[in-house]
């Protein structure tokens, strides 16, 4: 069912860490060209729910388009994943039993003409996800300070020739175009040495200040935590060091009892783990995969699964019984209701 222009990374990984049953409910976040998305469709069969989001309209597009023999047990939404918990309270998908992040860019967005995300062809500097958004990258090329430019190439690029590729942008503009901005870094810092383009981490962080991925990344797995059911497992394919911190560090603070700083003698903050990391060691794709998809190569997966403490599980049991009759067009499983309240089916008796 994935579209032929689009080669998920580490699938048969992503779908074994989603621990993956029939008749389960997953998001997919980034749902892109929908390879991921189709595969858990296929695992989850009979009866199994996807709800997909992506920002980009032309990745909806392709999805839907993609999707469209799963009829309607597919729902794909064009919305930023840093309203998750919005998105699935509107369209009454929640608890999940699995949640996926595939972040960084999809082949079809690099392949997209007018987009600005490659430099592998002359574009105008955009790099929006949502074209409805108002910051372009020419915008932050062309109007912000040297010191701020540097701090973006420095920060999201993490390329240590930041100030001088700031100052090559700010004596060359006006920059209008993607082979304009990778001439004039590759004037600062000198041609290609590698297999790694000179332009290509200033590109990086440019993509990533106009469409603020790490702070819609932090603010996404926070609610994705929340969304979660019990067992309910949450998988993030990050592709650089900066998405994976996040993703780390995110997940140690909600693997822990406690939080407190180390200084304190006595714990005070009363957190409870609500994560297990499923892997201590990221997983990353074999050389086969590597070579048949270079794109592939900086990928790093990490698995964590839901951990319902006992005052959860009455919390949201006591709120669920308070629904009421349950809205037949929305997607929420009466027979997952019936077993929630059930007594029989808790998992703490």
């Amino acid at each position: 069912m994935s579209l032929p222009t689009h080669i998920p990374v580490l699938l048969k990984e992503t779908v074994g860490a989603l621990s993956i049953q029939p008749g389960g409910r997953y998001i997919d976040c980034t749902v892109g060209g929908g390879g991921h998305a189709a595969a858990i469709m296929e695992r989850s069969s009979p009866g199994g729910q996807l709800l997909g989001i992506d920002a980009d309209p032309e990745a909806v597009k392709a999805a839907r388009d993609g999707l469209a023999a799963y009829g309607s047990s597919v729902l794909i939404v064009n919305d930023n994943f840093a309203n998750l918990e919005a998105i699935c309270m509107k369209h009454d998908f929640l608890p999940v039993n699995g949640i996926l992040f595939d972040l960084g860019l999809s082949s079809l967005q690099l392949a997209s003409s007018g987009r600005g995300f490659s430099f592998q062809q002359d574009a105008p500097l955009d790099m929006r996800f949502d074209p409805g958004q108002k910051l372009t990258a020419a915008d932050i090329v062309n109007d912000y300070s040297e010191s701020e430019l540097a701090r973006i190439i420095r920060e999201y690029g993490e390329e240590s020739y930041s100030h001088r590729i700031a100052r090559r942008i700010i004596a060359g503009r006006p920059i209008k175009t993607t082979l304009g901005l990778a001439r004039v870094v590759e004037g600062a810092i000198g041609p290609r040495k590698g297999r790694i383009h000179p332009a290509t981490r200033t590109f990086q962080a440019l993509r990533i200040a106009v469409n603020n991925e790490l702070g819609n990344l932090e603010t996404a797995i926070k609610q994705a935590v929340n969304l979660l059911g019990y067992d309910g497992r949450l998988v993030v394919v990050s592709y650089h060091s900066l998405e994976d911190r996040i993703v780390k560090r995110l997940w140690q603070r909600e693997s822990k009892d406690c939080i407190c700083p180390l200084d304190v003698p006595v714990c005070r903050c009363q957190h409870t783990a609500r994560l297990r990391i499923i892997n201590r060691k990221v997983i990353t794709p074999s050389v086969a995969e590597v070579e048949a998809n270079p794109r592939a190569r900086s990928a790093r997966l990490r698995a964590a699964e839901r951990i319902i403490t006992e005052d959860e599980w009455r919390e949201s049991t006591e709120r669920l019984s308070f629904l009421g009759d349950i809205n037949p067009g929305g997607w929420r499983k009466p027979i997952i209701l019936r077993e929630v309240l059930g007594v029989s089916s808790a998992p703490f008796q």
